[in-house]
């Protein structure tokens, strides 16, 4: 579903982004994990072709969907009229099914999404991507500032839509202990550069991983 190899960007003199490689076969959970600028956003805006690069190839196979960070809802438009945006492109604007992956939005349809708490906000635009009808969903900090058990019950609802429809995920995030719980395979980035790749079930006993990003403190899921 992506194919990024050898991706190089640079902000001006600074390189953000220094040949890395990474895969998503389809119907795969791909996890990107790695501390605060080492360069997991820009990834994901070249793939959405918001930022130029400068060397190097991306490939997208199928539809692809970005859930940017911090969810970017029109705070002031309805969860319904913020769902509906994300299926201009389909042209199937059909709200319903979205509810049925996200219950707890139904009694909230009318209501403006900036009066929504920051779970409810989170399933708004993970359902406004899914809206889209993708191939591919690649989310952004999906724990960004949301409690435990919030980021647990939603972290299921991806694994369901990939069990159930196929849905290949690239999870982009900082809480390394929740992306390796929640993927199959995993890619490590520090400073623009892929350090470590591999299964989760290895990647969770490496000692890179563990002493730069696990440590002891809990957060995925159980």
């Amino acid at each position: 579903m992506i194919d990024v190899d050898a991706l190089t960007v640079c902000y001006g003199s600074a390189t953000a982004l220094d040949r890395v490689s990474l895969r998503v076969a389809p119907g795969e959970m791909v996890a990107l994990v790695g501390s605060n600028g080492a360069g997991k956003s820009t990834l994901l805006k070249a793939l959405s072709g918001a930022v130029p690069t400068a060397g190097g190839s991306i490939q997208i196979r199928g539809k692809f969907a970005h859930v940017p960070e911090g969810r970017q809802l029109f705070q002031d438009l309805t969860v319904d009229d913020n769902l509906r945006l994300g299926g201009l492109r389909s042209r199937d604007r059909d709200t319903s099914w979205v509810y049925e992956i996200f219950p707890d939005l139904r009694a909230k349809r009318r209501q403006p999404a900036g009066s929504l708490s920051g779970g409810q906000q989170q399933m708004v635009a993970l359902g406004r991507g899914l809206m889209s009808q993708p191939d591919v969903l690649a989310i952004d900090e999906m724990s960004l500032g949301l409690a435990p058990l919030v980021v647990r019950d939603i972290g299921q609802k991806l694994k369901e839509l990939n069990s159930q429809r196929g849905l290949a995920v690239l999870l982009v995030e900082q809480n390394a202990r929740l992306a390796l719980s929640l993927c199959n395979m995993a890619y490590v980035l520090e400073t623009g550069r892929v350090v470590a790749q591999g299964r989760c079930d290895q990647l969770i006993k490496s000692p890179l991983v563990v002493d730069a990003y696990l440590g002891s403190a809990s957060g995925g899921l159980s």
